[in-house]
């Protein structure tokens, strides 16, 4: 069946709406496909299939030496950028200090001058004050004498002169954070969670991985299926039955350990640093027309 004539007509002066889709320009939708999601038995920091899991309180599964080497280098960081903190504030401290004292030795040289009339003396031996008043370029330092100098030599090779940008290095925070929801994470709050293997002869001759069951209706775990973790005992079973009798019998349906509404813990379904997770599994990118050359200038898609 031939297209409209409308869709073809390309006599115009200007790019229809479907030219422009043609050209690849627009908004343009792409489903995600199961290469860009992370499978729901996968570290969420090595993104192979996880050894030792542990879940945080929000969801998020991670090895167990994936997770405790991010946050033992997480400590290390904050003992280093604390360190650097409480040297910088030393040092503002003595730059105080003996900013008060040389503040303190003009004033006297002042009182001195003014009541019996001699020059100022400088006791500092670093200054090497030649007949003309100045210091040697080795000096780091200026003096009230020098800066006007200073301001018409543009010297900016002498060390006296170079302009120095102070870093400001503020307070770290103390508290380790989840790399996956950046949220606060401490280790007492990880706990194990175990997964119910398909042990069906059939299905683990076929399959080359593990491939895992709800313990309570057998049905096997993808993907697709909501899976919630029991922070008490660490058993997982998919949400149905989750909802319909842990929340009503206050027993875990494995090792019949009691359980609470909040040990009842929703896992984050799959997705990379590199695409989205959960419910919203579309990526879209902007691209309008470039002016002059003919090609497009990309801008990157507004986070919703």
């Amino acid at each position: 069946m031939p297209q409209r004539h409308s869709k073809n007509n390309n006599d115009l002066a200007y790019f229809t709406y479907d030219e422009k889709k043609k050209l690849g320009y627009g908004t343009q939708k792409e489903r995600l496909g199961k290469d860009s999601i992370k499978p729901f038995d996968s570290c969420s920091l090595c993104l192979k299939p996880f050894i030792d899991p542990l879940c945080c309180q929000k969801g998020h599964v991670f090895c167990k030496e994936c997770i405790f080497e991010c946050l033992l280098s997480q400590k290390k960081d904050i003992q280093r950028k604390f360190a650097a903190h409480t040297t910088q504030l030393k040092q503002e401290k003595d730059e105080e200090a003996e900013k008060l004292a040389l503040q303190k030795a003009k004033e006297l040289d002042a009182f001195d001058q003014q009541n019996h009339g001699a020059l100022p003396q400088y006791s500092d031996k670093n200054f090497n004050k030649d007949r003309n008043g100045f210091h040697g370029a080795n000096s780091v330092k200026t003096t009230s004498y020098e800066e006007e100098a200073l301001r018409t030599m543009k010297a900016f090779w002498l060390p006296s002169a170079t302009p120095e940008a102070s870093v400001k290095v503020n307070a770290p925070s103390t508290s380790t954070t989840c790399p996956e929801g950046n949220e606060k994470l401490k280790m007492k709050s990880l706990f194990s969670i175990h997964l119910t293997e398909d042990m069906n002869e059939e299905k683990k001759a076929s399959a080359l991985d593990k491939t895992y069951i709800c313990p309570s209706c057998q049905v096997t775990l993808t993907n697709t299926t909501s899976l919630v973790a029991l922070s008490s005992c660490g058993h997982v079973f998919c949400k149905k039955c989750a909802d319909k009798f842990m929340a009503v019998d206050k027993v875990c349906l494995v090792c019949n350990k009691g359980c609470k509404e909040r040990n009842l813990i929703p896992l984050e379904k799959g997705g990379t640093g590199f695409a989205g997770h959960g419910d919203n599994l579309e990526a879209k990118d902007f691209k309008h027309l470039g002016s002059g050359s003919g090609l497009g200038l990309v801008r990157p898609a507004q986070k919703t």
